[in-house]
């Protein structure tokens, strides 16, 4: 009988320590982890989002910078965090494809995380430095066929959104070019030398280097244009029929998270990017707002995953 009366009082300990757990989360400052370096596409949006979040969580949302490896570091490091709620990763579309591509990850980039919500998506810009001589995608096209294997374009890391989508235009467009991975702001120093041709680059890291006339703006690679560069086709218009690809971003959080952090952490993400002060962030880097619930977001980055593994397919990339 005593046994019993211990057991009911440890359960129920258990039980209200729980509830207590859950229903003050979050008690302290969260951490969000992005993998691609201060001023890459994620880091942009990301931070106009965490202001706001901040504010609705009542306890400082913190990014930080863990780039490396192909943008494997942060998730890395997330994936072996505890499943609490207070280590959270902010990834682009990239983060789909890593199990297509890499062999000896840490991590899996499917199972060892929880989709919680997007955040946003960008049209991709087609760009060149000046000294490439050329001035509309079908001028880039037919040079590189003049020239096949000769070409250079740069990503920001095997497997990232931006590899994938220079796949998808090279595909598309029946050109061969080198691939050269690159972080975010080697590849925009390097097709401003001239040392690659040509990157698909995040809208928000080529918009400041195009005003300023130091990256020609060839296309977009959304089915329609931006208000930011309202003056640049897309690649669909400039002969690449159908093209339509963007990068979006998101959060996740380790597997294992309980249900209710992950539901209230969605709630308020999805109201921290509704917020109109937030919204017009997002859009000064030409990224739409993006809402949906866990269940969507999860049925979402699958179907981003198989679409991802068809284009690696298609292009011949092989995992290592």
């Amino acid at each position: 009988m005593k046994t019993a009366r211990l057991l009911a009082v440890l359960i129920v300990g258990a039980l209200s320590a729980a509830c207590a757990f859950f229903q003050g989360y979050p008690a302290k400052s969260v951490r969000v982890i992005e993998p691609f370096g201060a001023g890459s596409g994620v880091d942009v949006v990301t931070r106009a989002v965490t202001g706001k979040l901040s504010e609705l969580l009542g306890q400082p949302v913190t990014v930080e910078n863990h780039a490396g490896a192909g943008g494997t570091i942060g998730p890395a490091l997330v994936a072996k965090s505890p499943s609490d709620g207070y280590t959270l990763l902010a990834n682009s579309s990239a983060h789909t494809y890593g199990a297509e591509l890499l062999t000896n990850l840490a991590y899996d980039p499917l199972k060892d995380f929880i989709p919680i919500a997007p955040l946003a998506n960008q049209p991709f810009v087609l760009v060149v430095g000046k000294s490439a001589g050329v001035k509309t995608v079908g001028e880039l096209i037919a040079a590189a066929k003049a020239r096949p294997g000769e070409f250079k374009f740069g990503s920001a890391g095997m497997g990232t959104a931006t590899h994938l989508g220079a796949e998808k235009f090279n595909l598309e467009a029946g050109i061969k070019a080198i691939h050269v991975p690159l972080t975010p702001t080697q590849a925009i120093t390097d097709t401003i030398t001239g040392r690659i041709t040509y990157w698909m680059s995040p809208i928000s890291l080529a918009l400041p280097h195009i005003r300023e006339g130091r990256l020609v703006a060839l296309g977009l690679s959304s089915a329609r244009r931006s208000s930011v560069l309202p003056e640049v086709p897309t690649l669909a218009e400039e002969g690449v029929s159908g093209f339509d690809y963007t990068i979006w971003y998101g959060i996740w959080a380790p597997a294992g998270t309980a249900a209710r952090v992950v539901n209230k952490l969605a709630r308020d993400i999805a109201r921290a990017v509704a917020a109109p002060d937030v919204r017009e962030r997002l859009a000064k880097n030409g990224a739409d707002p993006m809402s949906m619930t866990p269940t969507e977001f999860a049925r979402f980055v699958a179907t981003e995953h198989e679409s991802a593994a068809r284009v690696i397919q298609a292009a011949g990339i092989k995992p290592r």
